[in-house]
């Protein structure tokens, strides 16, 4: 079988194995960028007439398409063609049978080793997106996720571009109050005029920087690490709420289990309440974009207040009901339902619309809530499951306890 060779360069010299390969290609793929790097090599005089530039990855794959089986390849990427790299594109376009990696190392790894900090223990990301601006490929985190993302991780490890570059993200930690964070900005690594800026955010938010650049995040404060600190069993008193309108804590417990909630993606929280599953839902999935929907302005400071009391910076509030404050908000792929009040099948068929795949948990008290949920999700192709969790809880009765029993309550699934 042809074999497509992708060769990682930038940071060491070539070796043997790569040596080999450039010297039997008949064409050596690059971009200018990397071309320029390229030029700094031993090995460029001798292959250089076999130079092809191609400025654009689509363009790039599809060179490789119509040539590889009949021309011997090789494509220059940058570091560790695996690493957020075009490696994983050229291995889901020809298959892991097809390709040859051999890696440099990587941007981040130079990175870490200049600001003298350990990466083993660091979030590792990519906001790059691509190198043609009209054709940006889709990320899994945006810039608005990294406050989130800190609540999780003491160090972050960033590749940048022109767009998402390091005084956005440090703009993003601004906006959100994130201001015990470090910032290290690597310029051009493996360049001569490679240089390495470190500052605040307000400091770094105020500057440029030259393409291309590695950003690592760094959290200053004394805080436990987020190791230690646990992410799920707030208990109750340490909400605010109302009335005792709170989703029981084991309830709650219940709930977040049946929702599976995904790393990122999107969560409706659906009559709010007090918020509780939101913020918990938060501490778990720093990169999930939450939107808590609730109608009662007592409830909605409670909210609010909740959200800075446990530092959550994924929830936004939707201060309305269902199902009308739900038809501008980004399609969810998890949905909780503690209140839709009578919009309930209303609701329901709303989410039938936007989901095409995904879990929505709906609490119910009442028997007519349960007919009513159970109904309304079956007719629209949700596969149904039902929990009824009756809790007892030890209190003090007298010289000894005895146990007091909660309201049970229904835990109602649809998925599909």
């Amino acid at each position: 079988m042809p074999k497509i060779f992708v060769i990682g360069i930038g940071y060491k010299p070539i070796d043997r194995s790569a040596e080999k390969v450039l010297a039997q290609a008949e064409v050596i793929l690059a971009s200018k960028r990397l071309l320029e790097v390229f030029e700094r090599y031993d090995n460029y005089a001798a292959v250089s007439g076999r130079i092809k530039v191609i400025n654009n990855v689509d363009a790039t794959i599809e060179y490789i398409r119509d040539n590889f089986q009949k021309n011997r390849i090789c494509l220059l990427a940058s570091g560790d063609p695996l690493f957020f790299g075009i490696g994983r594109r050229v291995i889901r376009e020809f298959g892991k049978d097809a390709a040859v990696i051999i890696p440099d190392i990587s941007s981040m790894q130079i990175a870490f080793s200049k600001i003298g900090e350990a990466w083993d223990d660091a979030f590792l990301m990519s906001l790059h997106g691509g190198p043609d601006p009209a054709k940006r490929r889709r990320l899994e985190y945006e810039p608005s996720d990294i406050p989130g993302l800190l609540a999780g991780h003491r160090k972050i490890g960033i590749l940048t571009d022109k767009q998402n570059n390091p005084a956005v993200i440090a703009s993003e930690l601004m906006k959100s109050g994130a201001n015990d964070v470090f910032i290290h900005v690597c310029e051009r690594l493996g360049y001569e005029d490679e240089k390495m800026i470190s500052g605040t955010p307000d400091k770094i938010a105020a500057m440029s920087f030259a393409e291309p650049n590695v950003t690592v995040l760094i959290k200053t404060s004394g805080e436990k690490s987020p190791q230690t600190v646990s992410r799920l069993g707030l208990d109750e008193n340490e909400f605010f709420h109302s009335r005792g309108l709170i989703t029981k804590d084991e309830i709650r417990a219940a709930t977040l289990h049946k929702l599976r909630l995904p790393g990122n993606g999107v969560f409706w929280d659906i009559g709010g309440g007090s918020g509780s599953v939101s913020i918990e839902a938060g501490r778990l999935c720093p990169a999930l974009k939450i939107f808590t929907v609730e109608k009662d302005d007592e409830q909605t400071e409670n909210i609010s207040k909740n959200i800075l009391r446990h530092s959550v910076t994924n929830i936004e509030i939707i201060h309305g009901e269902a199902p009308e404050a739900l038809t501008e908000l980004p399609a969810p792929n998890r949905v909780f339902i503690g209140g839709a009040g009578s919009g309930l099948r209303e609701t329901i068929d709303l989410l039938s619309s936007r989901m095409t795949t995904g879990i929505i948990v709906i609490n119910a008290v009442k028997l007519e809530t349960l007919n009513e949920a159970c109904s309304a999700l079956q007719s629209s192709g949700f596969d149904v499951d039902v929990s009824q969790i009756s809790v007892s809880r030890l209190k003090p009765l007298g010289s000894g306890n005895s146990f007091s029993a909660l309201n049970p309550v229904f835990v109602i699934r649809g998925a599909r």
